[in-house]
């Protein structure tokens, strides 16, 4: 059982980023430092361990690996690629973890009618934030409304400016956030059109229950 927030971090810290992101997926790696903030504090409000999760979304692992190492029941890790399932998947066994489940399902078309998965105790999800010029508007609501069909709990990451909205649309959908973690989200040079080395956005994580 890991038992330090520092040593969680390290192992998420051997997670590779995706081989070949795409940008109209907006596929980034979430930070191992961020990652494991988030999971820590979930798992102080009892949202993890001997908990079902669920991870939308789940790129390369982070953070569904992140909680089968935190003592989660069962992780059902979510994407539409391939290739970043097979990472996430080769990183899992690397660390011996046989509590997960990897699933290829594009969740726009889906919704919560993903095969092999039913309604679980906690969903983490990191969406696309729609603010990349190549990126689908409009991606993370089908996120929020397809985590708040399949989880009790939400924890999910959000552009702060995009707050309210968010807010609101997760009353409307049925949900109450209770909590809210401002974060400073590093994005590393990724796509040819990126300019700076690290690009640094404001992000907000909220933790959603559903009423």
């Amino acid at each position: 059982m890991i038992k330090r927030k520092r040593h969680l971090e390290m192992l998420l810290e051997k997670i590779p980023p995706h081989p070949g992101p795409d940008p109209e997926l907006e596929q980034y790696l979430t930070p191992a430092p961020i990652a494991a903030e988030v999971l820590w504090s979930a798992r102080s409000m009892g949202d993890i361990e001997k908990r079902r999760l669920i991870d939308l979304g789940c790129g390369t692992g982070m953070l569904g690996i992140g909680a089968a190492l935190l003592g989660a029941e069962h992780v059902y890790c979510v994407d539409i690629d391939e290739e970043a399932l097979k990472v996430a998947r080769a990183m899992a066994d690397d660390l011996g973890l046989e509590n997960m489940t990897f699933i290829a399902a594009d969740i726009r078309s889906m919704g919560q009618d993903i095969p092999g998965i039913e309604p679980a105790d906690t969903v983490i999800q990191n969406p696309p934030f729609g603010s990349q010029e190549r990126a689908e508007r409009g991606a993370d609501r089908v996120f929020m409304e397809t985590a708040l069909s399949l989880g009790r709990v939400i924890y999910s990451f959000h552009m702060a400016g995009a707050e309210d909205f968010v807010c609101r649309y997760y009353e409307k959908l049925g949900g109450r956030v209770t909590h809210r973690m401002p974060l400073r989200f590093p994005i590393p040079r990724t796509y040819s059109f990126h300019r700076e080395e690290v690009s640094t956005v404001n992000v907000v994580v909220l933790r959603i229950e559903s009423i």
